[in-house]
């Protein structure tokens, strides 16, 4: 933990309880380890914000390679300004000899209908059994 070995630290608990006492040590013990606790809580909060510091340069490190990356891949790949059609002009009309490539296509016949199961017979209500009460009033039949 701290680099206090077993035998410093039986004889820091012996002094604690010389000086403290009995009484007042499980107090004593409670406090203390409200503010080791405290101290946990922010030594944890303070690593979590250098971590993120940390995840977010990282992100701004890794977006700009990529975005280099990707400038370098761009500027490899492109084609003549010339080369690409003019998609600004007028459409072309449709040869009406074309043959359509879905002209022999058969669709799917439709399934078949699933049967539906059988319905039930509804059922008949039951009778209420009533217990007559007998002269005791407990209500038990004889």
């Amino acid at each position: 933990m701290f680099g206090i070995d077993s035998s410093e630290l039986a004889i820091i608990a012996l002094v604690a309880l010389l000086v403290i006492g009995p009484k007042d040590l499980p107090k004593a013990l409670r406090w203390a380890g409200q503010y080791v606790g405290k101290a946990r809580a922010m030594s944890r909060h303070l690593r979590a914000g250098f971590d993120t510091m940390m995840r977010e340069s990282e992100l701004e490190e890794m977006q700009k390679l990529w975005a280099a990356q990707n400038e370098a891949i761009m500027k490899a790949s492109s084609l003549p300004e010339n080369s690409l059609p003019d998609l600004a002009g007028p459409v072309p009309a449709v040869d009406p000899n074309m043959v359509d490539p879905w002209a022999d296509v058969v669709p799917d016949p439709e399934p078949a209908p699933v049967a539906e199961a059988p319905a039930r017979k509804p059922r008949k209500p039951r009778a209420k059994k009533t217990v007559a009460a007998d002269a005791t009033g407990t209500g038990d039949a004889a």
